[in-house]
């Protein structure tokens, strides 16, 4: 059984037992785990700041590992007390611009990635800005085609109940006609008879 294995990143032999043994190379194994498959740029850009050999500066990679994680996790960061939002892919791309840089020394720190991820950032930024606008216009030319805000449904007042009072009762609503429920004798109704047929025979005249 191989008693080595091979760092998939810088290539060199790493000793199985004293990986087992040593807190920083089996906190690097399990960190590397986190940016799933973003790793081998995170890695590469790790080794930026002079991590080899990896025996030897395995805490070193250890603690940019863990920063760069708190940066995925967050997926923020600030720069001259500005904080700016960007995404893990953003972060990515920012992470592979800086691998392909040819740099003459080991870096130090991470303001040349915070200035590329400044210009990545305002680029999102932009792009949601204008995806928000296009959903609004959507929703409102769907509100559009649909009409205007449905109205309540028509409330219908029951037989019997009038506005204003709904305790009222129909028949005390109207008006009453003169002598309404008023019984007339046999001689008045004659005397109507009467007055009527002379009036019918005045105007045929």
């Amino acid at each position: 059984m191989k008693s080595s294995l091979n760092c998939p990143y810088c290539r060199k032999a790493i000793d199985i037992m004293e990986l087992l043994h040593d807190g920083d190379l089996h906190a690097i194994i399990k960190l590397s785990g986190s940016f799933d498959r973003h790793a081998h740029v995170v890695m590469g850009y790790c080794y930026l700041f002079g991590c080899s050999p990896l025996k030897l500066k395995a805490k070193k990679l250890r603690l940019l590992l863990e920063e760069m994680k708190r940066l995925f996790d967050a997926e923020a960061f600030t720069w001259e007390r500005v904080k700016y939002s960007i995404s893990r892919a953003g972060i990515a791309e920012a992470l592979d611009v800086m691998v392909k840089r040819n740099f003459s020394t080991p870096l130090s720190n991470h303001n040349y990635l915070k200035q590329v991820m400044i210009d990545i950032a305002g680029r999102e930024y932009q792009s949601k800005s204008r995806q928000g606008e296009k959903d609004l216009r959507k929703r409102e030319g769907a509100a559009m085609s649909g009409g205007s805000y449905p109205l309540p449904e028509e409330q219908v007042e029951p037989p019997g109940r009038f506005k204003g009072d709904h305790n009222a009762d129909a028949s005390k609503m109207i008006t009453p006609e003169p002598d309404a429920g008023k019984y007339l004798s046999r001689e008045e109704n004659l005397r109507r008879m009467s007055e009527l047929t002379g009036k019918i025979g005045t105007i045929s005249k």
